[in-house]
């Protein structure tokens, strides 16, 4: 009985055929391959009913040759026939495009996948958000199950932890809307009105917005490796486990607390900016502490200071909400924690700054504009 792979060439009834027998393994091929490319004419047929046993690289030369002359295989078995077609399955040629057209398509797809991958974490956060609040919904109706203990750790995170970094950024960013306002003003002899400048900007926008920042880049990441390290180490699956909700115990203290605390740290942080800026006045335009505190009370509405407490809390609850929500999406290994991070800290940012936009035409259109 032979074992090794042959073929011969064989002309039936005006048909020319190709018959292999033996093994077709990679093992017993010998010099088929090279043999097959010398062959003359366009076979018909490829006759395997003959051929003892095949292998995957032996179903790739039956349908390479029956690919390239359009010939027929015959007298397949079931398991060659199976091997075939998925070998016929797996032949999907590279296509290849002019350097500029791949690039102008590169740049296509990859637009797309950002946008449809944008979209699909919007979603995401929005289903995030409706279990949120069912799990804010028992908490209402069983104040225990509140974990009092974790929002108040929260709060020193979030809050406490923060004061230092957030003063330093507002003060410095006072001085600057004050020296560049009164570079501006001082060109039409208008000194004064950097007061108005400093006053309303940072109470109505600057004191809440970069506070928001701040707290997305510091609070949101760490909000988001926390989770992300939990569900590595299968802890929140644990949690599951045992009867212990994950978003009641570790999502809604963190959203809870930076809810809470962001209008008072953006308060804080218009505090700081309007001080730098009334140092830099005093120093360099001449303005006294007490001529600036009365100007100060003269240009700027209360409606101003509500316009920032209104937007604060929605802006640390979707702070809190972006950071938690990448956390729990960490699959797989370390490398996704850090992806994810990222991500939470690019959705809250952006989040947060449509979010002001829309603020600002509401309130102009309600008339506290």
């Amino acid at each position: 009985m032979s074992v090794e792979a042959d073929f011969a060439e064989l002309d039936e009834g005006g048909e020319r055929i190709v018959r292999f027998s033996g093994r077709l393994t990679i093992a017993r091929l010998g010099d088929v391959p090279a043999r097959i490319t010398e062959l003359q004419g366009r076979p018909a047929k490829i006759d395997i009913s003959a051929v003892e046993r095949v292998d995957t690289v032996g179903a790739w030369i039956v349908h390479k040759l029956s690919r390239d002359h359009g010939a027929e295989i015959i007298g397949a078995s079931d398991h060659a026939e199976r091997l075939i077609r998925q070998v016929a399955i797996a032949d999907d040629p590279a296509r290849t495009y002019d350097e500029d057209e791949g690039r102008f398509q590169q740049i296509l797809a990859r637009v797309g996948a950002s946008t449809l991958e944008a979209l699909s974490g919007l979603k995401g956060l929005l289903a995030f958000f409706g279990g949120l609040l069912i799990a804010t919904g028992s908490v209402i109706r069983e104040p225990r199950r509140l974990r009092f203990n974790a929002v108040v750790q929260r709060f020193e995170t979030v809050g406490v932890s923060a004061l230092g970094i957030i003063g330093l950024m507002s003060f410095l960013i006072g001085i600057v809307i004050a020296q560049q306002g009164a570079v501006q003003l001082r060109q039409f002899g208008a000194e004064i009105f950097t007061i108005n400048l400093i006053g309303r900007i940072t109470t109505r926008e600057l004191g809440v917005l970069m506070t928001a920042i701040m707290v997305a880049g510091r609070s949101g990441s760490a909000f988001a490796a926390q989770l992300g390290s939990m569900k590595l180490a299968e802890e929140v699956d644990a949690m599951r486990t045992i009867g212990v909700p994950p978003m009641e115990a570790l999502v809604l203290p963190r959203v809870l607390a930076t809810t809470l605390l962001m209008p008072l740290l953006g308060f804080y942080s218009t505090v700081l900016m309007i001080v730098g800026g009334g140092l830099l006045c005093w120093l360099s335009l001449g303005i006294p502490p007490e001529t600036f505190i009365l100007r100060l009370r003269e240009v700027v509405p209360m409606t101003d200071l509500w316009v920032g407490l209104i937007k604060a809390p929605v802006f640390g609850m979707i702070i809190g909400l972006a950071g938690c929500y990448q956390g729990m999406q960490v699959r797989g290994n370390n490398e996704e924690v850090g992806h994810r991070t990222t991500t939470a800290v690019v959705q809250a940012i952006f989040l947060v700054i449509v979010l002001d936009a829309f603020f600002a035409v509401f309130f102009t259109e309600i008339g506290w504009g």
